[in-house]
């Protein structure tokens, strides 16, 4: 065998034998921040949706703005960390308990990495656990881009990252405060239990 061609074999199999590099640090989670999200839910007969999130960790609590295309109001999602979720508009309300409560900042921690995918333009790392079917982190400024959940009808909802601001709170206590008629009347019956994470953060 020549040394040129012995060389050549060497250097193959010293190759295949390194090691893969092994995978990121899993995403971690401000304590808080604000994120606005968008959904399109036109191929399954929806809209256009806009979702205006505060989480805030330190207080047990997570906020979100769920607005439909050319709608009048926003349907309001008040969170806690027992797990109780609030959804009402103004005439409306229904309280709903989770068997979770509030995804933990550090709730990657044991997410499955699923390698590198090019994500809304996007080189993005791609996660998948409990809480999130798909979760994909900008490489370059470890960002979300978007996030894959299951919704209590079991369908699968992508939500892009318009925008995300970590550290960003919502100073008005009274936001987190559901409002009196999720206490009266039909609203205060109007409740389910389901088993799973919250699923609209």
């Amino acid at each position: 065998m020549s040394p040129l061609l012995l060389l050549s074999f060497l250097l193959a199999g010293t190759a295949a034998a390194s090691p893969s590099p092994p995978p990121p640090v899993p995403p971690r989670w401000p304590e808080q921040y604000h994120a606005v999200l968008v959904t399109n839910q036109t191929d399954r007969g929806g809209r256009l949706r806009q979702i205006g999130i505060y989480y805030d960790w330190p207080r047990g609590r997570a906020l979100n703005y769920v607005r439909d295309q050319l709608s009048d109001d926003p349907v309001v999602d008040v969170q806690w960390a027992n797990g109780t979720s609030f959804l009402f508009d103004r005439e409306s309300c229904e309280t709903v308990q989770y068997a979770t409560g509030l995804q933990p900042p550090d709730w990657a921690s044991r997410a499955a990495y699923l390698g590198r995918e090019l994500v809304d333009g996007f080189e993005c790392d791609v996660w998948s656990n409990f809480y999130f079917v798909r979760y994909d982190v900008d490489v370059a400024t470890g960002r979300p881009v978007s996030w894959v959940s299951v919704t209590e009808a079991g369908t699968r909802t992508r939500r892009h990252v318009l925008s995300f601001e970590p550290g960003a709170v919502m100073s008005d206590d009274s936001k987190f405060q559901a409002p009196a008629h999720c206490f009266s009347g039909r609203n205060a019956d109007a409740s389910a239990f389901l088993l799973g994470p919250v699923s609209s953060v």
